[in-house]
């Protein structure tokens, strides 16, 4: 059963060992990433996120015993658990196989999980257009177009990150 966390992002590592130790080998990760990459002082500064910022998605076949869940609830680096789990094991399921299927060879979520199909307002999160909201025009395998006030751009969809606002 697959259960989500908050977690202290800085104290991940210790929260992983704690639950490897409580639960054996058995427990499984999941933590989708994004590499973002944003201009700053005229450079480009590489930066990776966690795609569910201070969340986690862990995987135990015991996680289903509410007295196994009651036992890790003060781990180190664990803030607490979310509720309604056993309802929403599906949906959990279905997002990360949407995860796995739109990340590349480093594990990195590509531009493809977001969908923005529509012609509704957009954001750019990494890239040279970084918080400015534009409207999408059109797209084709490699680029968009797209519409920031009264400037129509075309940008690579490879280099930049953005999302429905």
């Amino acid at each position: 059963m697959w259960i989500v966390a908050k977690i202290d992002t800085k104290k991940i590592f210790t929260l992983k060992n704690e639950f490897f130790q409580k639960l054996g080998e058995n427990v499984k990760f999941y933590t989708p990433k994004l590499k973002l990459k944003k201009f700053i002082n005229s450079k480009i500064q590489v930066k990776e996120n966690y795609l569910l910022g201070n969340y986690i998605l862990c995987f135990h076949k015991d996680f289903k015993k509410k007295s196994v869940l009651t036992s890790l609830k003060y781990c180190k680096g664990l803030k607490y658990f979310l509720d309604d789990l056993y309802s929403s094991q599906k949906e959990i399921l279905d997002f990360i196989c949407k995860c796995k299927d739109n990340e590349d060879r480093n594990g990195f979520i590509q531009q493809s999980f977001f969908d923005y199909k529509d012609k509704t307002k957009n954001e750019f999160i990494s890239g040279p257009f970084t918080n400015l909201i534009f409207t999408l025009l059109s797209e084709n395998k490699n680029y968009i177009n797209a519409l920031i006030g009264k400037y129509k751009i075309s940008v690579s969809k490879a280099n930049n990150f953005f999302r429905p606002v």
